[in-house]
């Protein structure tokens, strides 16, 4: 795949994962399906799930460690910053040859434009929060949010 195709379909990924709302609920919700659809794969990932500034939900499945966490936290800084997912922004950048720390001049140390991170986008109200996994190669994190998110809201 392209660059600009893989660009172009993280881009619609985006505008079509949206919801309708986003309590704790939700979040507890949504977090438990990422933990089943992870365990159920024996995947060694940590799962975390933010609205604003507050953890709403984090697991440490067997297999990951604290430097996933750290990871997640660098990935949700991203999205913060940009309102979009960190693997579109580090595709983004990686397809006109710049990176993150160069363009933007924020700390490699505390940012990270790889996948896994997905913002958590309410209609009429715009990003309110972050779904995240590491673990995985980057396009694995990023695919297990997109298939957990399009899960939920199919219910």
């Amino acid at each position: 795949m392209s660059d600009d195709d893989l660009i172009a379909r993280l881009e619609e990924q985006e505008e079509r994962l949206t919801f309708d709302r986003f309590d704790n609920a939700d979040a507890w919700h949504l977090g438990s399906l990422l933990v089943d659809l992870a365990t159920g794969r024996d995947l060694p990932v940590a799962i975390d799930i933010r609205r604003g500034t507050q953890q709403l939900f984090h697991a440490a499945l067997p297999g990951s460690t604290a430097d996933n966490d750290h990871w997640i936290l660098r990935k949700v800084r991203v999205v913060e910053r940009f309102a979009a997912s960190s693997y579109l922004v580090g595709r983004r950048l990686a397809a006109k040859g710049d990176a993150l720390d160069a363009k933007y001049g924020v700390d490699p140390g505390d940012y990270a434009a790889h996948g896994g991170a997905f913002p958590v986008r309410v209609d009429g109200v715009g990003v309110v929060g972050v779904v995240t996994v590491s673990g995985l190669p980057q396009a694995d994190d990023h695919a297990l949010v997109v298939e957990a998110i399009e899960a939920y809201l199919a219910d």
